[in-house]
């Protein structure tokens, strides 16, 4: 048989719309961090991104009038011209399954990155850093002053 069709390579890229023969798009690793970020936050059972020093500065920022939430907080990335590797550090609920929760995740990650940027998202590392407790929410009132 004559086949006169070039043989695909194994190694192949995938085609990307970022890369055609009218020019080159690239995407700011910032820009999938935040996507990666607010999507993570997005599932049920995440309780915050980041790690315990990262979160405390990030609840100083929020405190600031003005300041804007930080939704790449607890995230890192590693972007190419047509793929992204996505790093999460995460709290999460107490009560919910681990497993399930970054399967969840993983699941949303994928799927927003892919969709807003069309870069393939190779990967989606999940690190679970604490478990938050329903008690640590409770609020201390502030103690009036007994001289005014």
């Amino acid at each position: 048989m004559n086949d006169s069709t070039p043989a695909k390579s194994a190694t192949a890229r995938p085609a990307s719309a970022l890369v055609s023969a009218e020019g080159t798009t690239t995407i700011a690793d910032t820009v999938v961090s935040k996507i990666a970020g607010i999507a993570a936050k997005e599932v049920t059972g995440v309780y915050a991104l980041g790690g315990g020093g990262g979160r405390g500065l990030g609840a100083i920022r929020e405190r600031i009038p003005g300041a804007r939430t930080n939704s790449a907080q607890g995230v890192s990335v590693e972007v190419g011209e047509t793929e992204a590797a996505v790093d999460l550090d995460l709290v999460a609920e107490y009560g919910v399954s681990i497993a399930d929760l970054a399967s969840g995740i993983r699941r949303n990650v994928i799927s927003a990155v892919e969709r807003m940027t069309g870069l393939h998202v190779v990967e989606v590392n999940v690190v679970v850093n604490d478990v938050h407790l329903p008690q640590e929410d409770v609020v201390v009132e502030p103690v009036e002053a007994r001289v005014q």
